[in-house]
């Protein structure tokens, strides 16, 4: 039995609260040794194979992240986000070292590297939703803004440390020293996520919290825990027996009802329906601008490699400047108009990056583009940690993350396409018009335009 300690309330702030302060140093670790593991793995994937294959290992992760991920909100709702997290890191960790050993000892290939991309998706597919479900629990409501742009800076600074001590890595022992380093960084995370506290929460009413058609959701709850409580029933006590069909189906089914509660918890919710579909839209517009596309804008404009480091410089700088501010200040006020306001000048911003034909002036807009993205993305992020339910927050996370860390990878190469047909500009301009749309979502709903964030 796992035994949940209360932490006390005392109104510390996050950034000078001990217990957020080690789950910050945890998922910092683990995210530079993420960095660090896939220029490693893109390295590693290089020498051994040709440039098509090394692509297709790289994104290989994508496919298990896309179709696993909703299966992973449901894993850390039932389990508890700590524990997910912990065991996904452990996971990661073993498996980047056992690579690490493998090319010490040997030059295996491709096919080694092609399974850990597929474990490492897999895995990502449980430790995404749980990551974001962790801060409710660990901090107060009025926190949860803080909290989110101390993840953002934790994002950050694993983008400006990762690559060069991946590369540092590879330097002094090629690809399994890089690899190792990975796994050490990772391994870092799992003693400070042990030690972090974990608040008790009450979770809200569903019927308060959405308002709307509570009827649907609460039979979908009542069913789920109802197949669950029936499959917990049917394990006998001492020495489990191995499985049998019956009751895999039975666990099956408390799975897949836990599923659809959650999704009809979201479509039900006057807040966080419509901004999760904001965020699934503004994603979709934004992460093929952002990656695919402005290397090809790089290219087609004569910018070279250097200047496109200057853009996402910009970009990073722009972000990270967010970020700081929301660590400082804690609260923003009209949270949902801002969001709503942020996410369509934004879409602008990125149609204009698009038609730039100077590299100072697109330097300039990427630094808008990271100021907004940042400032959108962080207040997302605290909407659906306080509007929603405790309890479903692993869901509503993983539903969320859905397009932006499943089905958006996937598009680039079809934005690629795009972009050699009609070029940067008109796919620009139709990327930012999907941008633009998830702002529109948010401003058009009245209770997710009003919504506030906790004092």
């Amino acid at each position: 039995m796992t035994t949940v300690t209360a932490v006390p309330v005392v109104g510390r702030p996050a950034h000078r609260d001990p217990n957020v302060l080690r789950w910050l140093g945890a998922y910092a670790s683990s995210m530079v040794g993420d960095n660090v593991f896939y220029l490693a793995l893109s390295w590693a994937a290089v020498r051994a194979g040709s440039p098509a294959e090394a692509g297709i290992v790289v994104s290989i992760s994508a496919l298990p992240r896309a179709v696993l991920m909703l299966g992973g909100g449901v894993v850390a709702d039932r389990f508890g986000p700590r524990r997910v997290v912990i065991g996904s890191d452990t996971v990661r960790c073993v498996a980047v070292l056992a690579v690490a050993a493998l090319l010490f000892l040997a030059h295996p290939g491709l096919w080694p590297l092609a399974a850990l991309a597929l474990l490492f998706g897999a895995v990502d597919a449980v430790f995404v939703p749980a990551v974001g479900a962790l801060p409710a629990r660990i901090t107060g409501a009025d926190q949860l803004t803080r909290v989110q742009g101390m993840r953002g800076l934790a994002n950050r600074f694993a983008s400006v440390v990762g690559a060069p001590l991946g590369g540092l890595g590879i330097a002094m022992g090629g690809a399994a020293t890089a690899f190792g380093l990975a796994g050490a960084l990772i391994a870092i995370s799992v003693p400070l996520l042990i030690s972090v506290r974990i608040r008790e929460l009450s979770g809200r009413k569903t019927a308060d919290a959405t308002g709307a058609s509570p009827d649907v959701v609460a039979a979908d709850v009542e069913d789920a825990e109802a197949v669950a409580a029936e499959a917990v029933a049917t394990v006998p006590l001492g020495p489990p027996p191995p499985k049998a069909p019956e009751t895999a189906r039975r666990a099956g089914a408390a799975a897949w009802h836990d599923l659809r509660a959650g999704l009809a918890y979201i479509r039900h919710h006057r807040v966080l329906g419509p901004l999760v579909l904001a965020i699934a839209l503004g994603d979709l517009g934004f992460v093929a601008p952002l990656n695919i596309g402005l290397t090809l804008l790089a290219d087609q404009r004569g910018w070279g490699a250097s200047g496109m480091g200057w853009v996402l410089a910009g970009f990073g700088v722009g972000a990270g400047a967010v970020s700081m501010l929301l660590a400082v200040r804690g609260r923003l006020p009209r949270a949902g108009l801002v969001t709503g306001c942020a996410c369509t000048a934004g879409a602008v911003a990125v149609g204009a990056l698009g038609q730039a034909s100077a590299l100072p002036v697109a330097v300039g807009i990427a630094l808008l583009i990271g100021l907004l993205a940042g400032l959108s993305g962080a207040l997302c992020g605290a909407l659906l940690q306080t509007q929603g339910d405790p309890a479903y927050l692993g869901r509503v996370v993983s539903v969320a993350s859905l397009v932006s860390l499943g089905i958006a990878p996937l598009s680039m190469p079809l934005s690629a396409a795009a972009i050699g047909t009609w070029g940067t500009g008109p796919v620009y301009a139709v990327s930012a018009a999907v941008c633009g749309l998830g702002g529109v979502v948010v401003l058009a709903f009245p209770a997710l335009r009003r919504a506030e964030l906790p004092r």
